[in-house]
């Protein structure tokens, strides 16, 4: 049986999930070719699985990396 951060990822579209603290249970990285889809993987896919209260969706307009890292 999967976790509820495995059912994320194995969601088309999502690149990486991460398990973090604070106000947020996972952080889920997507990666798709539009809004339209980004909001079906969202609101259909993520929000329907069990155990997802909410959403809240953030929009990267700029990447930054520091110079030891991959990340």
């Amino acid at each position: 049986m999967l976790t509820l951060g495995g059912d994320i990822a194995a969601i088309p579209g999502v690149t990486e999930v991460y398990g973090v603290t604070g106000e947020w249970d996972f952080v889920a990285v997507v990666a798709v070719e539009s809004h339209a889809r980004l909001g079906e993987v969202v609101t259909v896919r993520v929000a329907s699985l069990e155990g997802v209260a909410r959403t809240q969706t953030l929009v990267a307009l700029d990447t930054y990396r520091g110079a030891g890292g991959s990340a």
